[in-house]
């Protein structure tokens, strides 16, 4: 039988212990959104460590970090494979970072064997695949799947007013010239993407290799309710249009829809919320808050928004209240290439790691790469499904067994050939 090369944990371990100080806070979490000064350091480690394995390196105009390995035929399309390496604001040191130390072991192993490809190989490291202050996630693959233009991003700034088009341009892209990121379908074979789980599937089951069979659609939206500000002690309770009640009441019925809706595979969440004028002898005049809704399906979002409007509409009229919505985010359902799905299922058999299918309710750069090439995901299990926290974690054990999956099932991808 063929001895199948693998990764080194205690390097993987190492790297990622290495990585994890950028950004670090006083509460163990990482600070390490795109483009601050711990971010734009960890992209000056990474370069380090691949220029120092040799390989070509490049910035692109959306400030993507692309390492490329010579194939043999290097007429033919390039198997890419990485993640990303900013994080949430007091995240965790392996969501994003792991794909990305993983595809950096994956280029270390193959240049320690001296093993050689026919297709070339690509790592990357996409730029802004969190939310970030300049509200436009998945920001790297984005460009390079021609999904986002040079005019979506010339008047974006933070709230402290940075432009995102100097941002840019201090992290090695180039704004001018941002639509030159755009890769072609046929530069490409396929595209893998380790992430870590970010649920507790993989745990329960005590499986250590997740292959993603789709992405879940992502609908984000910005809900602004106008009431009316008035005296807290001399509006009378019926004469009151009160903003927060209102929005309040329109929450709560946002998850009774989606609690009774029959499909388990949807969830919806209020992450941010904003009273205005926010005292305590003041009506509330103004609230504005987030939706987010994710399903495998896309019926099944749409659906759900629909009796969403409906009750709303009920809700408002009851309270002489006013609405504003604004879509912030539509992202449909990506499902991925089957033949890549068996590839790495049969990968982790012939290691002898037990796998499980799964889909991704978390969007992930992979979902606009499925756009360009053939792309799947693997999963490493997290610990206590926790994520996007200072707590986040996953075993190295299962770490070394996702990365001998990703490792082989991109030599197995090399040697079947096909897919542009």
């Amino acid at each position: 039988m063929k001895l199948l090369p693998r990764v080194d944990p205690k390097r993987i371990q190492q790297r990622l212990e290495e990585l994890g100080r950028y950004g670090r806070n006083e509460q163990g979490g990482i600070d390490r959104t795109t483009f601050t000064k711990a971010e734009l350091a960890a992209r000056y480690w990474l370069r380090h460590e691949l220029v120092a394995l040799h390989l070509d390196v490049r910035i692109d105009e959306a400030a993507n970090i692309w390492a490329r390995r010579k194939g043999r035929d290097e007429s033919l399309p390039v198997i890419a494979f990485g993640s990303h390496l900013d994080s949430v604001p007091n995240g965790g040191m392996y969501d994003g970072a792991l794909g990305v130390v993983l595809a950096l072991e994956v280029m270390t192993v193959l240049q320690e064997r001296g093993i050689q490809t026919v297709h070339p190989l690509e790592l990357v490291s996409f730029s802004a695949e969190e939310p970030n202050p300049f509200g436009l996630s998945t920001f790297g693959s984005r460009a390079v799947s021609g999904k986002l233009k040079k005019k979506d991003i010339l008047s974006v700034t933070d709230s402290s007013g940075r432009r995102l088009m100097d941002a840019l341009k201090e992290a090695g892209g180039d704004p001018q010239r941002f639509e030159d990121a755009v890769r072609k379908h046929d530069d490409f074979s396929a595209f893998l993407e380790v992430h870590i789980e970010q649920g507790k599937r993989l745990l329960e089951y005590e499986i250590p290799v997740g292959v993603v069979t789709g992405i879940a659609g992502i609908y984000r939206e910005e809900v602004r309710i106008s009431g009316e500000a008035n005296h807290a002690g001399t509006t009378a309770m019926h004469d009151r249009r009160d903003a927060l009640l209102t929005a309040a009441e329109c929450i709560l019925a946002f998850e009774h829809v989606i609690k009774n809706y029959l499909d388990q595979d949807v969830a919806g969440t209020v992450g941010q919320f904003a009273v205005k004028p926010n005292a305590t002898n003041i009506i509330p005049g103004e609230v504005i808050f987030s939706v987010d809704l994710r399903s495998q399906n896309r019926k099944v979002i749409d659906e759900i928004l629909l009796v969403w409007e409906i009750r709303m509409k009920e809700i408002l009229r009851s309270r002489s209240a006013v609405v504003h919505r604004r879509v912030i985010l539509d992202q449909f359902p990506v499902g991925m290439c089957k033949e890549l799905i068996e590839i790495c299922e049969e990968t982790s058999g012939i290691l002898g790691y037990p796998s499980l299918l799964l889909g991704s309710m978390a969007g992930h750069d992979a979902a606009h790469m499925a756009t360009l090439t053939r792309t799947c995901m693997i999963f490493v299990p997290s610990i206590d499904g926790k994520s996007h926290c200072p707590e986040e974690k996953s075993r190295i054990e299962d770490i070394e067994k996702t990365g001998n999956v990703l490792l082989n099932s991109i030599l197995a991808i090399d040697e079947r050939g096909g897919g542009v």
